[in-house]
């Protein structure tokens, strides 16, 4: 079984820039389509997904902002978040998928403010 533990969040002025980190521990993590998602006011969405063939998904309220990528070896997925903006705040969690598994991490915060 997979376990997910992020990390990276922070307090950031907008503009600025975080990068998550979710290491994973287990077995099979090259398997999974990774992915991260936020929590505002109590609704989870997608943020980014990356697939094992390395296909990425962005939402539209990040693209051109956010790059998510993947290191097999390190069984790490991170999420590059550039030009951060006040209503990217929110917990950040990160989520794998294989089939009818789907594993979460504990959430991270990410908090874009002056």
């Amino acid at each position: 079984q997979v376990q997910l533990v992020e990390s990276g969040g922070g307090l950031v002025q907008p503009g600025g820039s975080l990068k998550l980190s979710c290491a994973a521990s287990g077995t099979a993590f090259s398997i999974f389509t990774m992915g991260w998602y936020r929590q505002i006011s109590g609704k989870r969405e997608l943020v980014a997904a990356l697939t094992t063939g390395g296909v990425p998904d962005y939402a539209d309220s990040v693209k051109g902002r956010f790059t998510i990528s993947r290191d097999n070896a390190k069984s790490t997925v991170y999420l590059q978040m550039d030009s951060l903006k006040p209503e990217d705040t929110a917990v950040y969690y990160c989520n794998a998928r294989f089939r009818s598994t789907i594993i979460w991490g504990q959430g991270t915060q990410v908090t874009v403010s002056s």
